[in-house]
């Protein structure tokens, strides 16, 4: 992708989010300034947060919590995914099991983990890992049985050791595999954490809008998913995006 069109993706983009907000205070027109607060007093309400230290504060608490558990999940799924792809009867063994751990509602993972080791940090991030590292595993264990067998014919023909073929057979094949369960681990760990925080934590963004729920408290509800949004949009165009650009440039 040349700088034009980035140029000119980046533009569309910008525009969606105009239009977004225009949409936004044509709404705010048609209906009543409680149910809804102007983009306007959503940006004064997030200010305020802002200046009281309390956003900054309960938004970095949340981070930490998705960088860790993003971390392990992706550890975790991602070499559990690669064997289950690599050794057919281990797949047999861990399919079903990996199946189930998929389709279990987050909410009661949550639950049970709160109710096994404790309103704490550790319950909070095993109740994270659990519901993500099925999903990557799933993902990474289709992109190892996609790998080009011709590949590891010829790296064994050469008598390529094992470590070599993991990172210049396997790895190079899995990068696409790893960016999806990236981006959509990211989608889904934050907003698990929110729920988590809701459920069990006295500090983060969850909890704080857990108080404003129980204030009605609209204004400031969408001034902390501003800022979260804004955060997340972040990692997505300095992170994942050039990641992107790096590992599909092949292509």
């Amino acid at each position: 992708m040349n700088k034009a069109t980035q140029s000119y993706a980046a533009f569309i983009r910008a525009c969606s989010l105009v239009g977004l907000v225009l949409i936004w205070q044509l709404v705010v027109v048609a209906i009543e300034p409680d149910l809804l607060p102007s983009p306007l007093t959503v940006l004064q309400s997030l200010w305020t947060h802002i200046e009281s230290g309390d956003l900054p504060h309960h938004l970095a608490v949340t981070l930490k919590r998705i960088a860790i558990s993003f971390a392990i999940a992706m550890l975790l799924g991602s070499a559990l995914g690669m064997l289950m792809g690599r050794y057919k009867h281990l797949d047999l063994w861990l399919d079903s099991i990996v199946t189930l751990a998929l389709n279990i509602p987050a909410l009661v993972t949550i639950i049970l983990c709160f109710i096994w080791f404790g309103l704490n940090e550790f319950a909070a991030l095993t109740a994270v890992v659990l519901n993500k590292t099925p999903n990557i595993a799933i993902t990474l264990r289709e992109g190892t049985r996609a790998i080009d067998a011709r590949l590891l014919a010829v790296g064994r023909a050469y008598r390529v050791s094992r470590l070599h073929t993991l990172t210049r057979i396997y790895l190079p094949q899995l990068y696409p595999y790893f960016l999806a369960a990236a981006r959509s681990g990211l989608a889904l760990v934050w907003k698990i954490v929110l729920v988590v925080e809701l459920l069990g934590c006295s500090s983060g963004v969850g909890f704080q809008l857990s108080l404003f729920f129980q204030f009605f408290d609209i204004t400031s509800v969408l001034a902390y998913t501003l800022a979260f949004a804004c955060i997340i949009f972040a990692i997505e165009a300095a992170i994942l995006r050039p990641w992107e650009r790096r590992v599909l440039q092949w292509r």
